[in-house]
């Protein structure tokens, strides 16, 4: 895996730490949670996907997608948090209540089940193929 320089590691750090703020300050209800979710979204996944895996292993490059799924799924999370405030899309509020409001803890959820397992499962990857 490509590694990251200090600047990048950083962001990815503030954005990993500006996620757990913002989801465990929705719960208080702050206002200003799903800003700073979302900024702390945006700097992880995009220092994650800066990345990169050069090998030929095939089980490392499917974890990888794993990896950059959760990514998305994270940015998902951060749109339907702010789509919680307030029925943005326009649906009736029946269906907004049903299929919108607080899915961001679902969708967040898989998200970080998926980031674990792959983060857990490529160390143990890339320890094999530096073995070899």
């Amino acid at each position: 895996m490509k590694e990251l320089n200090k600047i990048q590691t950083a962001i990815f750090l503030f954005g990993g730490i500006l996620m757990a703020i913002g989801a465990g300050t929705t719960l208080l209800g702050w206002g200003s949670a799903p800003y700073i979710f979302a900024i702390g979204a945006l700097g992880f996944a995009s220092m994650q996907m800066l990345q990169r895996y050069e090998g030929q292993n095939f089980t490392i490059r499917r974890l990888r997608r794993m990896m950059l799924l959760s990514d998305v799924l994270f940015l998902v999370a951060a749109l339907l948090m702010f789509s919680s405030k307030g029925n943005v899309f326009g649906l009736s509020y029946i269906t907004y209540i049903e299929y919108v409001y607080n899915k961001w803890v679902i969708v967040l959820l898989i998200a970080a089940l998926l980031q674990l397992y792959s983060m857990h499962r490529i160390g143990s990857e890339l320890d094999k193929e530096a073995k070899k």
